[in-house]
């Protein structure tokens, strides 16, 4: 056991080595003292907003930090407690000693996943729109369970989740939902699950017991922040409102407080209709307008790049990206990563890290 212990030690300080040289400690030392430097200035608090988002970058950089430096103590206590136990022969020190390094290890493949997350928008919060196929009830308690999936994976997270759109189906399952998931690298990390889902079971809604497959869509993009938000002219802008549907209370029902907004010059719609006054739904519609935008045009810009090179790619909207299989059998498949596991419940309750790691790991070898 020892040897094995060894083994895997070996390999953790060095994968570890050469994270420590790709997270560049030095660089982020200096940048908290200038950060440091620019709280102490007099008038630093008279803009809240940029204030606020310099706490968070050094706040950020402090914890990374200080995550590095409690990992080389951690590999440290480890060495001597492999010593200890080769000098002394002592077992149960190895099951500690085990205890340990499971949970380096586990930390070790946090700080890959997040060196793989340097793409410009990675580190921004996310808004994911769920839209089922055709097939009625069917696909709508899909959708459903999808967004079930989400909110579990970002509650384990500690992200913010704040639902901006829902419109319930008519019996049961969504006709589509938008949402937002804010915290570190949200986007990073749910840009993997961009793509059309696909789930085969028995449907509890068919009385004769039949298996049915199921599809729902589902879309990533970032949300901008104030430095990257695009300039919409108010002119361009199509604005309705309506009477809000499904839940939400009787004030809600009663008065125009959905927000429709269409983008004359691309065609792109948005609504909300979750808040309860008409101004809170017209901001979060503006939210969702400003991302879609700003994700088209970094799009347009990808595909002048690829007529320039005169290549031929597949951007991939609307592909199969994963298999849900309940029944006759339980299995869930990445179809990009060939990543399978067989504990459905598990994944469909929001543990999805082994489906997004192995993605990362796949966008970073391409690089």
């Amino acid at each position: 056991m020892l040897a094995e212990i060894r083994w895997r030690m070996n390999k953790v300080v060095k994968d570890f080595d050469e994270l420590r040289a790709s997270l560049d400690l030095e660089s982020k030392r200096i940048s908290v003292q200038k950060l440091e430097a620019m709280i102490n200035q007099p008038g630093f608090w008279d803009d809240q907003q940029k204030a606020q988002e310099i706490m968070k970058q050094l706040n950020g950089l402090k914890a990374k930090i200080h995550q590095i430096q409690e990992m080389e103590t951690y590999l440290e206590e480890v060495e001597i407690m492999c010593q200890l136990s080769e000098e002394e022969n002592d077992t149960d020190l190895l099951k500690e000693i085990e205890a340990k390094l499971v949970s380096i290890e586990d930390e070790v493949e946090k700080l890959q996943i997040e060196v793989l997350l340097s793409e410009p928008y990675d580190k921004n919060n996310a808004i994911i729109s769920l839209h089922p196929g055709a097939g009625g009830t069917e696909s709508q308690d899909w959708a459903e369970m999808l967004y079930r999936m989400y909110m579990r994976w970002a509650e384990k997270k500690g992200f913010v989740i704040e639902v901006l759109d829902f419109l319930p189906g008519d019996e049961a399952g969504i006709k589509s939902v938008t949402f937002s998931v804010a915290g570190d690298n949200a986007y990073g990390y749910l840009k993997s699950e961009k793509g059309v889902h696909r789930l085969v079971r028995i449907s509890p809604f068919d009385a004769s017991g039949r298996r049915h497959t199921s599809f729902a869509s589902v879309d990533v993009i970032p949300e901008v922040s104030d430095e990257e938000e695009l300039k919409i002219d108010p002119v361009e802008l199509k604005v309705d409102t309506y009477r809000a549907g499904g839940a939400g209370g009787q004030h809600v029902n009663k008065t125009d407080s959905a927000v429709r907004i269409t983008h004359l010059p691309t065609g792109i719609v948005v609504q909300c209709q979750n808040e309860r006054s008409q101004h809170a739904n017209r901001l979060a519609a503006m939210k969702i307008l400003t991302a879609k935008l700003f994700e088209l045009k970094q799009r347009q810009k990808e595909e002048e790049l690829v007529k320039i090179r005169g290549e031929q790619q597949d951007i991939g909207w609307g592909s199969q990206i994963r298999s849900y299989v309940f029944h006759p059998y339980s299995m869930i498949k990445d179809h990009r990563t060939d990543v399978e596991v067989g504990n459905v419940e598990k994944v469909m309750n929001g543990d999805l890290d082994i489906f997004i790691s192995a993605y990362l790991h796949g966008l970073g070898s391409q690089k």
